[in-house]
């Protein structure tokens, strides 16, 4: 089954955000577009200059994410070198410097380039706290593909992607789709496509596990006669292997632990502890916070210590 990602239904972003959420303000346009629009609408205000390291980091992270807002905050950028007066009237001493307009007075400020993490942090306060709308399409994205739809979870990962290209949970969420999909090839291009910086975050290198995984459940035979096997050889390591591969690769990754915590009990130390290595990349899969993850790693440690 081919995978379809319509770009053109996804409309060019992932919440239809307004075109015009960042613009380059003036000391002339200042008022118009910082202190009349926040009457309405929380404005940030980026003060910024050519020459400055950490604002080529923090701009790039503040359109983003405003314009993930999708309209319900403003991102107005000020050249302090073209507006130095403007600057000196809101003592403006270094950059970067960002301050938040609401009711047309200034209500927040950092000075300094920050963390992704503190940002949102940032944008959060002045919106009340309410996800943003990439933030929800992202959990809706996940309860789609949840429910077995991963032809739709991969339309709203699309999307998200359309906004923000290096979205790391739309990235993870879009090679899971190809996965579920039986589109493995597609995903593991997806993932050998990325940026270092991209494929080292969290998500991604589980959705890299889960490919490399669902590509050995190709090679192995069928569930039913690998259980066969195993049945009729409980020390058949290989046979019971291969069936913990076939199960991962069929969606079934509490019975593949199940069957390669046994394979540790029975003989950790063969075929060089492979059971012990596809366990670990079946929790990097699952990704380290998955409850199963942690219950499974529990019990791992117990039968190589115990």
């Amino acid at each position: 089954m081919a995978l379809i990602l319509d770009n053109e239904a996804a409309g060019g972003g992932a919440a239809g955000a307004p075109a015009d959420v960042v613009k380059d303000v003036d000391t002339q346009s200042f008022v118009t577009d910082v202190i009349e629009t926040s009457m309405n609408t929380p404005v940030i205000v980026d003060f910024w200059a050519p020459w400055c390291g950490p604002c080529k980091q923090l701009t790039p992270m503040l359109e983003k994410l405003v314009r993930q807002a999708a309209g319900a905050v403003r991102l107005a950028k000020v050249n302090i070198d073209e507006n130095q007066a403007l600057a000196g009237q809101l003592r403006v001493q270094s950059v970067p410097t960002v301050y938040a307009f609401v009711g047309g007075q200034p209500v927040d400020a950092f000075v300094g380039a920050q963390p992704e993490s503190q940002i949102k942090v940032f944008i959060g306060r002045l919106t009340g706290g309410a996800p943003s709308p990439v933030d929800e399409m992202l959990d809706h994205a996940r309860e789609v593909l949840a429910g077995g739809d991963s032809q739709g979870a991969a339309q709203l990962y699309s999307q998200v992607l359309n906004e923000d290209p290096v979205n790391a949970a739309a990235i993870a969420g879009l090679v899971r789709c190809f996965i579920a999909l039986g589109e493995i090839d597609a995903a593991r291009q997806m993932i050998d496509g990325l940026e270092p910086d991209v494929a080292a975050k969290e998500d991604v290198r589980a959705a890299a596990s889960a490919v490399e995984l669902a590509g050995q459940g190709s090679d192995t035979g069928d569930i039913g006669g690998l259980r066969a096997q195993v049945a009729a050889d409980a020390d058949d390591h290989q046979a019971r292997y291969d069936l913990a591969v076939a199960l991962y690769g069929a969606g079934q990754a509490e019975a593949a632990i199940e069957e390669l915590l046994e394979m540790v009990r029975r003989d950790r130390t063969w075929n060089e502890e492979a059971a012990r290595k596809q366990l670990l990349k079946v929790f990097d899969s699952l990704g380290t916070s998955d409850p199963l993850t942690v219950a499974s790693r529990k019990r791992l440690s117990s039968i190589l210590f115990s």
